[in-house]
């Protein structure tokens, strides 16, 4: 595949090493430092990946409506306007947008789906998140992802931390906490407290080299899909 590329950080950097190993063509490489470059960038590509800053979505996002190149993205930090930007790029081309690409994380997702109901009633749902220090934007992306697999209609009033004196845990609360340090690649875990038992479903990534081989496998998948969003569990269970 010939592959156009936003971001040359760590994660852009992986991709980009991992495509050419397998055999495909890296045609460009922008950041948020050259991106307008990409407004002169002519040559057809198979697909634009994105592990980037929100900060380059408008001229991805002009890239796209140009050229109606299908978009993966694993931009986190986008406000709720940005991330309605995104997905209107899905009426000129196919766009695949996810927190995080570990099939393992997907999977989590699906899980969640089908037992928070269940749960919710009777247990307490707390979810933490951990990454390396160099890591900008909190609660993580994936964190927010698996919020909304909890909390699919928006009923529980997230609670980012607690200080001071809260009162007792409203029933209607969702806790999300966030922590740095090292070289964690991410670490989340889903707490579900109930009386007398508690329930943890946790995923592990032991390096960010699972999150790549993710966003290049659904890069190959992408192409020739309907113009539309998608999102992992459309691309993997059909839904």
């Amino acid at each position: 595949m010939k592959l156009i590329l936003i971001g040359r950080g760590r994660m852009g950097t992986l991709i980009r090493e991992t495509a050419l190993a397998a055999g495909d063509e890296v045609l460009a490489a922008f950041d948020v430092d050259d991106i307008d470059r990409l407004a002169e960038f002519n040559e057809k590509a198979d697909v634009v990946i994105d592990f980037s800053n929100p900060a380059s979505l408008p001229s991805v996002g002009a890239f796209v409506r140009r050229t109606g190149t299908p978009l993966v993205s694993g931009t986190t930090g986008m406000s709720a306007e940005q991330k309605a930007q995104l997905e209107a790029l899905g009426a000129y081309t196919p766009v695949l947008w996810s927190a995080n690409y570990s099939l393992g994380v997907a999977v989590l997702y699906r899980a969640l789906r089908v037992v928070s109901d269940v749960l919710k009633p009777d247990f307490d749902i707390e979810v933490t998140e951990t990454h390396h220090n160099q890591k900008v934007d909190a609660p993580s992306g994936t964190a927010k992802l698996l919020v909304d697999a909890i909390d699919p209609e928006g009923a529980l009033t997230p609670v980012y931390g607690r200080e001071g004196v809260t009162g007792k845990r409203e029933k209607k609360e969702i806790g999300v906490h966030a922590l740095r340090g090292g070289t964690v690649a991410g670490t989340h875990t889903v707490h579900f407290f109930g009386p007398d038992e508690e329930l943890e479903f946790t995923h592990r990534a032991a390096s960010r080299q699972i999150f790549v081989n993710g966003a290049l496998h659904m890069a190959h998948l992408l192409p020739g899909k309907p113009n539309g969003v998608y999102d992992l569990q459309k691309i993997l269970f059909g839904e």
